[in-house]
Protein backbone atom coordinates (compact mmCIF):
# COMPACT_ATOMS: atom_id res chain seq x y z
CA UNK A 1 0.00 0.00 0.00
CA UNK A 2 2.88 2.35 0.84
CA UNK A 3 6.32 1.70 -0.64
CA UNK A 4 9.30 3.89 0.16
CA UNK A 5 12.33 3.29 -2.08
CA UNK A 6 15.81 4.79 -1.75
CA UNK A 7 14.53 7.98 -0.11
CA UNK A 8 17.11 10.54 1.01
CA UNK A 9 16.65 13.94 2.61
CA UNK A 10 19.09 16.61 3.77
CA UNK A 11 18.40 19.84 5.61
CA UNK A 12 21.52 21.83 4.83
CA UNK A 13 24.43 19.57 5.73
CA UNK A 14 22.31 17.43 8.04
CA UNK A 15 21.42 14.10 6.44
CA UNK A 16 18.06 13.22 7.96
CA UNK A 17 17.03 10.24 5.79
CA UNK A 18 19.59 7.87 4.27
CA UNK A 19 18.46 5.44 1.56
CA UNK A 20 15.25 4.56 3.39
CA UNK A 21 13.37 1.53 2.05
CA UNK A 22 10.08 0.46 3.57
CA UNK A 23 6.98 -1.51 2.56
CA UNK A 24 3.75 -1.12 4.55
CA UNK A 25 0.74 -3.31 3.75
CA UNK A 26 -2.98 -3.21 4.49
CA UNK A 27 -4.11 -4.75 7.74
CA UNK A 28 -0.85 -4.03 9.55
CA UNK A 29 -0.36 -1.83 12.59
CA UNK A 30 3.26 -0.72 12.38
CA UNK A 31 5.24 1.04 15.09
CA UNK A 32 7.84 3.48 13.79
CA UNK A 33 10.27 3.92 16.64
CA UNK A 34 13.74 5.22 17.37
CA UNK A 35 15.56 7.94 19.32
CA UNK A 36 14.81 11.64 18.91
CA UNK A 37 16.24 12.99 15.66
CA UNK A 38 16.36 9.58 13.95
CA UNK A 39 14.19 10.71 11.02
CA UNK A 40 10.75 9.38 12.00
CA UNK A 41 8.90 12.67 11.64
CA UNK A 42 10.67 13.55 8.39
CA UNK A 43 9.72 10.15 6.96
CA UNK A 44 6.08 10.61 7.98
CA UNK A 45 5.98 14.11 6.50
CA UNK A 46 7.54 12.79 3.29
CA UNK A 47 4.73 10.21 3.00
CA UNK A 48 2.21 13.00 3.62
CA UNK A 49 3.81 15.23 0.99
CA UNK A 50 4.73 17.86 3.57
CA UNK A 51 8.46 17.28 2.97
CA UNK A 52 9.92 16.67 -0.49
CA UNK A 53 12.71 14.06 -0.51
CA UNK A 54 15.92 14.92 -2.36
CA UNK A 55 15.60 11.66 -4.28
CA UNK A 56 13.89 8.28 -4.16
CA UNK A 57 10.25 7.37 -4.68
CA UNK A 58 7.17 6.99 -2.49
CA UNK A 59 4.32 4.88 -3.86
CA UNK A 60 0.78 5.00 -2.46
CA UNK A 61 -1.69 2.44 -3.80
CA UNK A 62 0.65 1.62 -6.68
CA UNK A 63 0.99 5.26 -7.80
CA UNK A 64 3.80 7.72 -7.13
CA UNK A 65 2.82 10.59 -4.85
CA UNK A 66 5.11 13.00 -6.71
CA UNK A 67 3.11 16.06 -7.79
CA UNK A 68 -0.04 14.43 -6.39
CA UNK A 69 -2.24 15.48 -3.48
CA UNK A 70 -5.59 13.68 -3.77
CA UNK A 71 -4.09 10.52 -2.25
CA UNK A 72 -4.01 12.38 1.07
CA UNK A 73 -7.80 12.04 1.24
CA UNK A 74 -7.15 8.37 2.03
CA UNK A 75 -4.91 9.21 5.00
CA UNK A 76 -5.94 10.26 8.50
CA UNK A 77 -3.10 12.11 10.23
CA UNK A 78 -2.85 12.80 13.94
CA UNK A 79 0.10 15.12 14.67
CA UNK A 80 2.01 14.94 17.93
CA UNK A 81 0.97 18.52 18.69
CA UNK A 82 -2.18 19.74 16.95
CA UNK A 83 -2.37 23.47 16.21
CA UNK A 84 -5.75 25.07 15.67
CA UNK A 85 -7.11 28.65 15.54
CA UNK A 86 -7.12 29.88 19.15
CA UNK A 87 -10.52 31.57 19.11
CA UNK A 88 -12.43 28.78 17.36
CA UNK A 89 -14.39 26.32 19.45
CA UNK A 90 -14.06 22.54 19.26
CA UNK A 91 -17.38 22.37 17.41
CA UNK A 92 -16.30 25.05 14.92
CA UNK A 93 -12.99 23.30 14.20
CA UNK A 94 -14.72 19.99 13.48
CA UNK A 95 -17.33 21.69 11.27
CA UNK A 96 -14.60 23.63 9.45
CA UNK A 97 -12.73 20.43 8.60
CA UNK A 98 -15.96 18.77 7.45
CA UNK A 99 -16.63 21.76 5.16
CA UNK A 100 -13.09 21.79 3.75
CA UNK A 101 -13.21 18.07 2.98
CA UNK A 102 -16.85 18.17 1.79
CA UNK A 103 -16.90 14.38 1.79
CA UNK A 104 -20.03 12.46 0.81
CA UNK A 105 -18.88 9.43 2.79
CA UNK A 106 -20.46 8.44 6.09
CA UNK A 107 -18.40 10.08 8.81
CA UNK A 108 -16.85 8.12 11.65
CA UNK A 109 -17.86 10.03 14.77
CA UNK A 110 -17.11 7.23 17.23
CA UNK A 111 -14.45 9.24 19.06
CA UNK A 112 -16.66 12.33 19.36
CA UNK A 113 -19.04 10.17 21.39
CA UNK A 114 -16.37 8.13 23.21
CA UNK A 115 -14.47 11.27 24.30
CA UNK A 116 -17.78 13.08 25.03
CA UNK A 117 -16.60 16.05 22.97
CA UNK A 118 -20.19 17.21 22.36
CA UNK A 119 -20.23 18.46 25.94
CA UNK A 120 -17.26 20.71 25.12
CA UNK A 121 -18.20 21.91 21.62
CA UNK A 122 -18.46 25.53 22.82
CA UNK A 123 -14.97 25.61 24.38
CA UNK A 124 -12.32 27.65 22.57
CA UNK A 125 -9.21 25.81 21.46
CA UNK A 126 -6.92 28.18 23.40
CA UNK A 127 -8.55 27.11 26.67
CA UNK A 128 -8.01 23.39 26.18
CA UNK A 129 -5.53 21.19 27.99
CA UNK A 130 -2.99 19.27 25.93
CA UNK A 131 -4.95 16.06 26.47
CA UNK A 132 -8.22 17.53 25.19
CA UNK A 133 -6.44 18.95 22.15
CA UNK A 134 -5.14 15.42 21.52
CA UNK A 135 -8.72 14.15 21.62
CA UNK A 136 -9.70 16.67 18.93
CA UNK A 137 -6.71 15.63 16.79
CA UNK A 138 -7.59 11.94 17.16
CA UNK A 139 -11.22 12.62 16.26
CA UNK A 140 -10.22 14.46 13.08
CA UNK A 141 -7.78 11.71 12.05
CA UNK A 142 -10.49 9.02 12.14
CA UNK A 143 -13.42 11.21 11.03
CA UNK A 144 -13.34 10.54 7.28
CA UNK A 145 -12.88 6.78 7.58
CA UNK A 146 -9.49 6.74 5.81
CA UNK A 147 -7.72 3.63 4.52
CA UNK A 148 -4.48 4.68 6.23
CA UNK A 149 -3.96 6.20 9.68
CA UNK A 150 -0.71 7.91 10.65
CA UNK A 151 -0.63 8.62 14.38
CA UNK A 152 2.30 10.55 15.84
CA UNK A 153 2.63 9.86 19.60
CA UNK A 154 -1.17 9.35 19.81
CA UNK A 155 -1.46 8.65 23.53
CA UNK A 156 0.89 11.44 24.68
CA UNK A 157 -0.97 13.67 27.13
CA UNK A 158 -4.06 11.49 27.31
CA UNK A 159 -5.40 10.30 30.65
CA UNK A 160 -5.51 6.49 31.15
CA UNK A 161 -9.21 6.20 30.26
CA UNK A 162 -8.88 8.27 27.06
CA UNK A 163 -5.75 6.33 26.16
CA UNK A 164 -7.66 3.04 26.41
CA UNK A 165 -10.51 4.45 24.32
CA UNK A 166 -8.06 5.41 21.58
CA UNK A 167 -6.22 2.08 21.69
CA UNK A 168 -9.51 0.19 21.37
CA UNK A 169 -10.40 2.33 18.37
CA UNK A 170 -7.00 1.64 16.75
CA UNK A 171 -7.49 -2.12 17.20
CA UNK A 172 -10.99 -1.89 15.72
CA UNK A 173 -9.72 -0.08 12.62
CA UNK A 174 -6.81 -2.51 12.20
CA UNK A 175 -9.31 -5.39 12.22
CA UNK A 176 -11.10 -3.70 9.31
CA UNK A 177 -7.93 -4.14 7.24
CA UNK A 178 -6.60 -0.60 7.46
CA UNK A 179 -2.92 0.28 7.51
CA UNK A 180 -1.92 2.08 10.70
CA UNK A 181 1.46 3.72 11.34
CA UNK A 182 2.23 4.76 14.91
CA UNK A 183 5.21 6.60 16.33
CA UNK A 184 5.69 6.31 20.06
CA UNK A 185 8.30 6.53 22.79
CA UNK A 186 6.05 4.57 25.16
CA UNK A 187 6.77 1.04 24.00
CA UNK A 188 4.69 -0.43 26.82
CA UNK A 189 1.65 1.21 25.18
CA UNK A 190 2.16 -0.77 21.97
CA UNK A 191 2.14 -4.41 23.07
CA UNK A 192 -1.58 -4.94 22.39
CA UNK A 193 -1.66 -2.86 19.21
CA UNK A 194 1.10 -3.50 16.75
CA UNK A 195 1.92 -6.30 14.33
CA UNK A 196 5.25 -4.96 13.01
CA UNK A 197 8.10 -2.72 14.17
CA UNK A 198 10.33 -0.41 12.16
CA UNK A 199 13.34 0.79 14.13
CA UNK A 200 15.16 3.87 12.83
CA UNK A 201 18.48 5.32 13.92
CA UNK A 202 20.47 8.19 12.43
CA UNK A 203 18.21 8.41 9.40
CA UNK A 204 18.36 4.73 8.52
CA UNK A 205 15.98 1.81 8.94
CA UNK A 206 17.88 -0.65 11.12
CA UNK A 207 15.23 -3.32 11.00
CA UNK A 208 11.61 -3.96 10.00
CA UNK A 209 10.22 -7.09 11.64
CA UNK A 210 6.98 -8.78 12.59
CA UNK A 211 6.43 -8.48 16.34
CA UNK A 212 6.10 -12.26 16.66
CA UNK A 213 9.45 -12.73 14.89
CA UNK A 214 11.14 -10.09 17.04
CA UNK A 215 9.91 -11.69 20.28
CA UNK A 216 10.90 -15.17 19.11
CA UNK A 217 14.40 -14.10 18.04
CA UNK A 218 15.08 -12.38 21.35
CA UNK A 219 13.23 -14.87 23.55
CA UNK A 220 11.35 -12.00 25.17
CA UNK A 221 7.66 -11.43 25.90
CA UNK A 222 7.66 -7.61 25.84
CA UNK A 223 8.44 -5.40 22.85
CA UNK A 224 10.53 -2.96 24.88
CA UNK A 225 12.75 -5.75 26.21
CA UNK A 226 13.09 -7.30 22.77
CA UNK A 227 14.30 -4.04 21.25
CA UNK A 228 16.66 -3.42 24.15
CA UNK A 229 18.09 -6.90 23.60
CA UNK A 230 18.71 -6.23 19.89
CA UNK A 231 20.32 -2.84 20.54
CA UNK A 232 22.53 -4.32 23.24
CA UNK A 233 23.72 -7.09 20.92
CA UNK A 234 24.43 -4.57 18.14
CA UNK A 235 26.42 -2.44 20.56
CA UNK A 236 28.45 -5.45 21.67
CA UNK A 237 29.26 -6.26 18.05
CA UNK A 238 30.65 -2.79 17.42
CA UNK A 239 32.78 -2.60 20.58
Amino acid sequence: MIEVSQVNKKFGKLEVLKNVNLTCKKGECIALIGPNGCGKTTLIKSILGMVLPDNGTIIFNEKSIKNEYLYRNNIGYMPQIGRYPDTMTIGQVIEMIKTIRSSNEVLDEDLIKAFELEKMFDKQMRTLSGGTTQKVSATLAFLFNPDVLILDEPTAGLDPLASEVLKEKIIKEKEKGKLILITSHLLSELDDLITEIVFMQEGEVHFHKKVATLLEETNETKISKAIASILKSKKNLTT
